[in-house]
């Protein structure tokens, strides 16, 4: 007691008791409103985060399923006979021509006979790294491929048909474009890189080799040998042949 007042005990406790009921209100506030809205504003963000990150591989999938679908290099492979000769031997004769996306010849058919019905197409294939065709890289945004020869399962590879030289560029790649000095090197130094894995890596190479897929060729059929942006060489399977159009 000062000045001979009693000291406000009654009005000191109701003080302590607002105080406590505010900080209790402003706590309960926070918890049941501001931390709730917080937390709530942070999951939309993540959510949306996550929805760019998910839109952005959508997109990256899309196109690059789209390269998958992409040939960089086809040729139509026209069974026209297959006839046995003077020694019972059967004989396949076939017209190779290579063709653009819409089908037209992109440079003189060739026909040639083989001994037999299964036909190899000897190719060398460069692939390169994944990221290169994602990005659509001008030089290495796609596989490239030269035709090496044409042989059949009764003959030496050695003795086959040869459609590109090899050592250099094919030439049907010209009809897009010259050659680069960077693809012209890649030809000219082929087993070099396929032998030196530091090389390769150098010139941005994944795989480097010969292909040489197969199909057992029947008569009246045509079928496409194709590469994919990827690397993959396929066969696709025979469908007939029609037959040329007769003049009136």
């Amino acid at each position: 007691m000062r000045n001979g007042r009693p000291f406000p005990i009654r009005l000191f406790l109701w003080s302590v008791v607002l105080v406590a009921v505010a900080a209790a209100v402003i706590y309960l506030a926070y918890e049941l409103a501001v931390k709730p809205q917080r937390a709530l504003q942070d999951q939309i963000s993540q959510q949306k985060e996550t929805i760019l990150k998910l839109e952005q591989e959508k997109q990256r999938l899309e196109a690059y399923l789209k390269i998958l679908k992409r040939i960089d290099r086809r040729a139509r492979i026209e069974v026209l006979r297959q006839a046995k000769d003077p020694r019972g031997n059967l004989q396949t004769t076939i017209r190779f021509t290579e063709v653009d996306d819409t089908g037209k010849p992109m440079n003189v058919s060739r026909e040639m006979t083989l001994p037999g019905q299964e036909v190899y197409f000897d190719t060398l294939v460069i692939k390169f790294d994944d990221h290169f065709i994602e990005e659509s890289d001008p030089f290495k945004g796609r596989a490239l491929m030269l035709f090496r020869r044409i042989f059949s399962s009764t003959m030496r590879p050695e003795d086959g048909y040869v459609i590109d030289i090899e050592g250099q560029a094919p030439e049907v790649y010209a009809e897009h474009q010259a050659p680069s000095a960077f693809e012209k090197d890649l030809w000219r130094r082929f087993w070099e890189l396929a032998n030196d894995e530091k090389l390769a890596k150098e010139h941005g190479v994944r795989a480097i080799h010969g292909d040489a897929p197969y199909m057992r060729l029947e008569s009246d059929r045509v079928y496409e040998v194709c590469l994919r942006s990827t690397g993959e060489v396929i066969i696709t399977p025979g469908t007939r042949l029609e037959p040329p159009p007769t003049t009136p």
